[in-house]
């Protein structure tokens, strides 16, 4: 039960920001030129799908960014990398990189064990250093794929905090990510908030996206320590509408 209540405490927190924030946000309606905080942890929730004791909306992946010392990127640039590209690409619209982005290959991989359709895309779990064909060839190839995985992300509500600290895996940001991941995991733990059947995630190759029910791979099978509360309830208290 102890775990039970604490994750009660966490979607307690997430309550009073969706309150701040006026409420979620999705991809599809969302670009640069929103007031987005420099540095921060996102939340992506699954449509349609609450937890199990209550009408909220379940986290499903976990995210942060400018754990590398020296890094520059910003909570957008992230998130753009999920987003993927807009309609004024103009070979590629509403597609995307998955190569840049984990949350969009691990969304493509479901897809395609769901559905199967390993043969059409043969090269979707290889890095560009591993793959001998020209690589406009191979998005060409891979660009139905990356639009089913935009207009999957793009649909997905999240919440986000500010959380302004410098670059490195020693971040709040960091610290926070790696605590709210474990938190939420029902990998190899008593499973709260069990995953509907038709979650997507379900199709995924990895038994810790399956596991967990979270797109996350990293942390899913980690102890967690209670700081998670105080980094989140200090990160909701600073954060803006964008």
């Amino acid at each position: 039960m102890v775990r039970e209540d604490e994750l009660d405490r966490f979607y307690g927190l997430l309550d009073d920001l969706e309150t701040r924030v006026g409420g979620p946000r999705k991809l599809k309606n969302c670009t640069g030129y929103m007031d987005w905080p420099d540095r921060g942890v996102y939340f992506f929730l699954e449509p349609g799908e609450t937890r199990e004791s209550t009408d909220q909306p379940r986290v499903t992946r976990v995210g942060t960014h400018a754990v590398s010392t020296g890094s520059n990127t910003t909570l957008w640039d992230r998130l753009k990398q999920h987003y993927g590209t807009g309609d004024g690409s103009s070979n590629h619209p509403h597609g995307g990189g998955h190569r840049g982005s984990v949350y969009r290959k691990r969304v493509g991989e479901a897809i395609i064990e769901k559905h199967d359709l390993h043969d059409d895309y043969p090269d979707w779990n290889e890095r560009w250093s591993s793959i001998d064909r020209e690589r406009s060839v191979v998005r060409d190839e891979e660009y139905i794929l990356e639009r089913r995985v935009s207009a999957y992300i793009r649909e997905q509500p999240f919440l986000w905090v500010h959380l302004d600290d410098e670059p490195g895996p020693d971040s709040d940001r960091a610290a926070l990510e790696q605590n709210a991941i474990a938190l939420l995991s029902n990998f190899e733990n008593p499973s709260v908030d069990p995953r509907a059947d038709g979650w997507l995630g379900g199709h995924s190759r990895s038994r810790k996206i399956r596991e967990s029910g979270l797109w996350n791979i990293n942390h899913v099978d980690d102890g967690y320590d209670r700081e998670v509360f105080g980094l989140l309830d200090r990160a909701v208290a600073v954060t803006t509408p964008p």
